[in-house]
């Protein structure tokens, strides 16, 4: 009878963990899927192709921070949108590359790096969204490990749960903590609806991550962790 009560221990205390770790995993998405390395030098950056040009724009803030020379825009279809919002925000065309061939993380990874080889480059920051920012990282990781990757996520919708979350999220994202003074009252909800709809729009997408973290895994031995 005892093994069998502590078989039953076992499972049982493996089912809180798990449901704490899911209950954990739905209400504070951006603690379990953000990485962010802070600020970096490196030699190049890699955009990946998603999202709504907020990519570009927070590869544009790094760039003329100074955080890397070089800009490689990675995405079938996306690559070459993404290299056109960079050069209309101050990007010269001649720090920029494309690779539009790739159609998933995994490809943008492959063959991100085989042009980070051919160039020999060693220090690469990975700029994507935030609730992607730890799949890609990994990603990019497990094909190279012998490259130096960061990860400097935009903040679109970030799930703010505080004033100052707020606060921190929207000045991440590059736009004022408050609607404009000189904004109408009409305007200023607009801008107030319009953060609203990033928030739902990334939490949906932050929402369906896990499963693919856990596809990643699974197929292609890509841990999370």
């Amino acid at each position: 009878m005892k093994p069998r009560r502590s078989v039953l221990k076992i499972l049982l205390a493996s089912s809180l963990a798990l449901l704490v770790a899911a209950l954990a995993a739905y209400y504070f998405p951006q603690e379990v899927l953000t990485l962010d390395s802070g600020a970096v030098k490196a030699e190049a950056m890699v955009v990946l192709g998603g999202g709504t040009l907020e990519r570009p724009q927070r590869a544009t803030e790094l760039f003329k921070a100074g955080e890397a020379p070089l800009i490689i825009c990675s995405g079938l279809g996306d690559a070459e949108s993404n290299a056109a919002c960079l050069t209309n925000s101050g990007v010269p065309v001649a720090a920029i590359l494309l690779e539009p061939k790739s159609h998933t993380t995994q490809e943008n990874a492959k063959f991100s790096i085989a042009m980070l080889r051919s160039l020999g480059i060693h220090r690469v920051i990975i700029v994507t969204t935030w609730y992607h920012s730890r799949r890609a990282l990994m990603c990019f990781e497990h094909y190279a490990p012998d490259i130096t990757f960061y990860s400097r996520p935009s903040y679109f919708g970030y799930p703010a749960q505080t004033k100052a979350e707020t606060l921190k999220s929207e000045t991440l994202n590059g736009k004022e903590a408050t609607p404009h003074p000189t904004l109408s009252p009409v305007e200023a909800e607009r801008a107030r609806a319009a953060r609203k709809y990033e928030q739902k729009v990334a939490r949906s997408y932050a929402d369906s991550e896990y499963l693919k973290l856990a596809g990643y895994w699974a197929c292609y031995g890509v841990c999370p962790f």
